[in-house]
């Protein structure tokens, strides 16, 4: 689907010289249906990946190559960002809304992304009135309802309990395993937690300390997982491994 080939970005608000190098010769590839996690420590360039990926910010060097055009792509932030004046249905129809998409046609769609992420029935309430967990799935919601072929994820779950954050990883893990083909959903999914990628991924890339690059490309088997099993913690050991490398 895409490939990155010697990303670097530097900030710097004030001048060309100096600021923060987020990213240095930054290269890997995703295919179609794959669920990539960009696994490594605060402040390696995760989130500035993603960023780039999506098309918010130009690279300083390096290319990104879509072979195949540049699909839909729905960007998952790690703050739900919901307007807290309207209610879900109208969050989630946001992006049709922007697209001029006849109302009618737009609260359906919502609806039925609404019903994809287990709100079903809550179209009508506000943020307020809604859990952490809750306001995460609208805005995954609102990721989906504009049918992307691509779905970009940074720490969507980090700022949530564990018991929430679980339950969220399962939904996701059934809204890419039940996409209508193999290939209709590619996932890149932006986290810290090395059991996190384990248990969603079928690839993670882990990256060096910032400035980021990959330090290791590690393919997962396929199958359902299961928490604290012998075969799972043989996964995060792999993945854990690779971390000190990282760190190199």
């Amino acid at each position: 689907m895409l490939s990155l080939s010697a990303i670097s970005k530097r900030f710097s608000p004030t001048r060309k010289e100096g600021g923060t190098e987020a990213l240095r010769d930054l290269s890997f590839g995703v295919a179609d249906g794959e669920f990539v996690s960009l696994l490594g420590p605060s402040g390696c360039g995760k989130s500035t990946a993603l960023r780039l990926i999506a098309g918010l910010m130009p690279p300083d060097a390096g290319t990104i190559a879509w072979p195949n055009g540049k699909p839909p792509i729905g960007f998952v932030f790690q703050d739900a960002t919901l307007m807290p004046w309207t209610d879900a249905q109208s969050n989630v129809r946001l992006p049709l809304d922007l697209q001029h998409v006849p109302r009618a046609e737009g609260n359906a769609r919502a609806a039925t992304a609404l019903a994809r992420v287990g709100l079903c029935g809550f179209e009508r309430a506000y943020p307020r009135e809604l859990s952490g967990g809750m306001k995460m799935r609208v805005s995954i919601a609102r990721a989906l309802v504009t049918r992307p072929r691509l779905l970009l994820l940074d720490e969507p779950f980090a700022a949530l309990d564990e018991p929430a954050r679980a339950a969220l990883n399962d939904d996701l893990l059934r809204l890419w395993q039940d996409a209508p083909d193999q290939k209709s959903l590619t996932v890149i999914f932006v986290t810290h937690s090395v059991g996190e990628s384990a248990y969603l991924s079928s690839r993670v890339l882990v990256m060096t300390p910032r400035p980021g690059r990959i330090a290791a490309d590690i393919a997962l088997p396929p199958g359902p997982r299961r928490r604290l099993s012998p075969e799972f913690l043989e996964i995060e050991r792999r993945i854990a491994a690779a971390l000190p490398a990282a760190a190199a």
